[in-house]
């Protein structure tokens, strides 16, 4: 499993001091960010923390050095807030922060360097080629055989990925995937069962999984459908169960996360796991997932955030 500083446990709000909540920012998933952070704004002010809910924008450096924090709960999604940029701004302010450090943001919100992190562990990641065009596609399909995924590197929530079964699906695929970053991965599509699994403080939490009537599990089944079902127990067997969470332990260890976090997976037909991202900051939202394998786990979502802040603990500061 991976290895975590060690946990400082905190029995009063007070001992937390001034907390800022950072939710918002200017990437494409910011309308999910601001409701994670209302509620993990209102979860902690309801155990006494003097927490402060602030919607980032560029001049966030000014607000946090003036304002007199003490630490801040990162909240943010996407880029700006989880790619490492808002931690080694915070870093050079030696303000504490929830959750992983420069490194392991950068690593994870980029799907290519956390593969390759992956393959070099010798942790189970399905194999890639990175594309600069439609036409790269068809050697793309050659090499690795449809159906493809074909994603952005450095987007979350699904956004910008296709599933293409034909060549005429090239161009389209393409296009979505470059409008949102100029790194686009072709890998084959795993036919098989969804999971993620979440870690909290050294530990993972119980399995999830996903059922999406729908294509995949999309931005909409993430955060909007009804028909989405979340199976957690999971219904594996629990030595099974137990060696996918090893799993994500290693994945998260591998790129340095630390703290919380959550590593998507697939397993298919032959019961082969297969690493398909890592996300160091995942939602708080009624449809998000680490908030759910918590409940099976025994912590409500007060207690969960509570911990998450705990997280800041033994930081610069």
């Amino acid at each position: 499993m991976a290895t975590e500083r060690q946990r400082q446990r905190v029995t009063d709000p007070t001992e937390f001091g001034r907390v800022a909540v950072l939710m918002g920012g200017w990437s494409a998933e910011r309308a999910v960010s601001l409701k994670s952070g209302q509620a993990v704004l209102a979860a902690l002010r309801a155990r006494g923390v003097d927490a402060r809910g602030l919607d980032v924008d560029r001049a966030i450096l000014n607000v946090l050095a003036n304002d007199r924090f003490d630490r801040a709960f990162i909240i943010l999604h996407g880029r700006g807030g989880e790619d490492g940029v808002i931690q080694g701004a915070l870093d050079l302010l030696e303000l504490p922060y929830t959750g992983s450090g420069v490194l392991a943001s950068a690593l994870g919100m980029d799907k290519l360097r956390t593969k390759q992190v992956w393959s070099s562990s010798g942790l189970p990641t399905p194999p890639y080629r990175r594309i600069a065009s439609a036409a790269e596609l068809a050697a793309a399909a050659d090499e690795l055989g449809l159906p493809l995924a074909v994603k952005p590197a450095s987007e979350g929530s699904s956004i910008g990925i296709s599933r293409v079964d034909a060549p005429t699906q090239f161009p389209t695929a393409w296009e979505r995937a470059a409008a949102c970053d100029s790194t686009v991965l072709a890998e084959p599509w795993i036919q098989g069962q969804e999971y993620t699994g979440s870690w909290l403080q050294g530990e993972a939490l119980p399995l999830i999984r996903l059922e999406t009537p729908r294509e995949f599990y999309d931005y909409e089944a993430k955060y909007q459908a009804e028909d989405t079902r979340y199976l957690c127990p999971c219904g594996l067997p629990v030595e099974r169960e137990m060696e996918l969470r090893e799993l994500v332990g290693q994945a998260f260890a591998a790129v340095e996360g630390h703290g919380w976090g959550r590593v998507d997976f697939m397993v298919d037909a032959q019961e082969q796991p297969w690493l398909l991202e890592v996300n160091l900051i995942p939602g708080m939202t009624d449809h998000s997932l680490l908030p759910m394998a918590a409940r099976v786990a025994g912590l409500s979502f007060e207690e969960l955030v509570w911990r998450i802040l705990e997280t800041s603990l033994g930081r610069p500061g």
